[in-house]
C-alpha cells in the first residue's frame, strides 16, 4: 500500500494501521537493544569475571595444576557466570514476548 493510499482508509483502519506500526518500532528498538546489550555486555561480562574470579581465586604462585581450593573457586565463578548470563537471557526473553 501506497502512502497515497491512506487516506482512503477508514478511521478505524487507519488506527489499526498506527498501533501496528508503534508496536514494530518498539520491536525494532528492543531489538536493536538486545543486539547492543548482547555484543557489548556478554563481552565486558566475560572480562570482569574473567578478571575477578581469577584475581580472587588463584591466591598463590602459578604453577602446572590449581590447588583444590582454586579449583574449586574458579568452578563457583563460572556457575556464577553461567547463571548470570541465563538470567540476563530470561530478562531480554521476557521484555521481547511483553511486546
Amino acid at each position: 500500500m501506497s502512502a497515497a493510499g491512506i487516506p482512503q482508509l477508514d478511521e478505524a483502519s487507519k488506527k489499526e494501521l498506527e498501533v501496528f506500526l508503534e508496536q514494530e518500532q518498539s520491536k525494532a528498538k528492543l531489538q536493536a537493544s538486545i543486539h547492543e546489550l548482547t555484543n557489548t555486555s556478554q563481552a565486558d561480562i566475560r572480562i570482569i569475571a574473567s578478571e575477578l574470579g581469577w584475581n580472587t581465586c588463584i591466591t598463590g604462585s602459578i604453577s602446572s595444576k590449581f590447588s583444590k581450593s582454586e579449583a574449586q573457586c574458579l568452578e563457583n565463578c563460572v556457575d556464577r557466570f553461567l547463571d548470570s548470563s541465563l538470567f540476563i537471557v530470561k530478562q531480554i526473553e521476557s521484555q521481547k514476548q511483553q511486546l
